[in-house]
């Protein structure tokens, strides 16, 4: 069977009509075009499902055996949805059993998913809807206003440039231009970052995944709390030690600030393992077998950290050369608890790969 398939990436299907995907077959996909339709005579999405349901109708008219599937992924467009949409296609496919597809699309947005499905079946074509439009609404007047109505491109272009005219507002009112500029400079890296690595995906699905846990009255939201208390705490003495240190040099003074806030981040770390393996545990029935290679690696990644600290410490006269025994155990222990903890993770995958290859033993 031949599946003909339509991605809505930013959820148009949901936010504005009220339907949720997948939606399957010809008549669901025709209810929901024309719900979308109705509410938002102007959106793209009602194009390509129309589209979507009059490649169904040619493929089958021509004796070919297809159905039709609307995927829908979420309004904040990346992580979130692109996992949205992969969930609903394994279900879609799972109902359905399709061989091969052949895709719909309405812009390059929704393509950027077109891997997803890729390596779950083939595909075997794509259409790409183009809308026809009048001169008049070619100008590009009606163009900059109508996409400045997007809320999406509104958040990435008009909000930023916000920003910047409020931060250089108030410092030239206040007389500080010069502290605006470099506030500026500071928000504006900070946005990049966030845009460019999703940050602010991944703290949006974590309170999610946080808001779950609590419903399910998982462990790991506990462990995840406590864990984030640890790194706090680090944060803290590391910063306490390095505001008492009025006489030291900025680097000796960022050293005590790391020396102090380590303990407390492996303590984090080790804590959050702990969580995870438990969680786990409590899941599948066993303890997990990672952990023993998760604590142990952090260990040695500590004790790594902590010592070239110590080196660096020496280094600038700040230590003594009685200090060196302490800070080479440090660094060997700490390197063999890193080389430890690859050795156990191989050891543990030939363990698997023998008892995969093995065969069944007759009772």
């Amino acid at each position: 069977m031949r599946l003909v398939v339509c991605i809505d990436r930013d959820d148009d299907l949901g936010r504005k009509a009220g339907v949720q995907g997948p939606i399957v077959g010809r008549e669901a996909a025709l209810d929901a075009a024309v719900r979308l339709g109705t509410a938002d005579p102007e959106d793209a999405d009602t194009n390509a499902v129309f589209a979507a349901i009059s490649l169904l109708d040619e493929l089958r008219a021509s004796g070919e055996e297809c159905e039709v599937c609307v995927l829908t992924g979420a309004a904040k467009v990346g992580i979130v949805s692109d996992r949205r949409v992969a969930e609903q296609f394994d279900r879609v496919l799972a109902q359905v059993h399709a061989s091969s597809v052949y895709l719909v699309s309405d812009g390059a947005e929704d393509e950027y998913l077109y891997p997803i499905v890729a390596s779950r079946v083939r595909i075997d074509g794509v259409r790409r809807v183009l809308i026809r439009q009048s001169a008049t609404l070619e100008s590009t007047y009606y163009t900059v206003v109508r996409a400045l109505k997007d809320p999406k491109l509104r958040a990435k272009t008009i909000l930023p440039f916000a920003f910047v005219l409020l931060i250089l507002g108030f410092a030239a009112a206040s007389g500080v231009l010069l502290w605006g500029v470099i506030g500026l400079a500071i928000l504006l890296g900070v946005y990049l970052i966030f845009w460019t690595f999703d940050i602010d995906e991944a703290i949006i699905e974590g309170v999610r995944s946080a808001s779950s846990d609590i419903r399910q009255g998982s462990v790991a939201f506990g462990f995840g709390l406590f864990t984030f208390a640890l790194v706090g705490v680090g944060f803290l003495e590391g910063y306490n030690h390095y505001s008492s240190g009025g006489g030291f040099s900025p680097l000796e003074r960022v050293l005590v600030f790391l020396q102090a806030a380590l303990v407390w981040w492996v303590a984090g770390a080790l804590v959050w393992e702990t969580g995870r393996a438990i969680r786990r545990m409590i899941a599948v029935g066993r303890f997990p077998r990672s952990f023993v290679v998760a604590t142990t690696s952090v260990l040695g990644i500590g004790l790594v950290s902590y010592g070239i600290v110590f080196l660096v410490r020496y280094l600038e006269g700040i230590t003594t050369s009685s200090d060196i025994p302490f800070l080479g155990g440090l660094i060997i222990i700490g390197l063999g608890l890193v080389i430890g903890a690859g050795v156990i993770q191989q050891h543990f995958r030939a363990a698997a790969r023998a008892a995969a290859v093995s065969p069944p033993t007759s009772g």
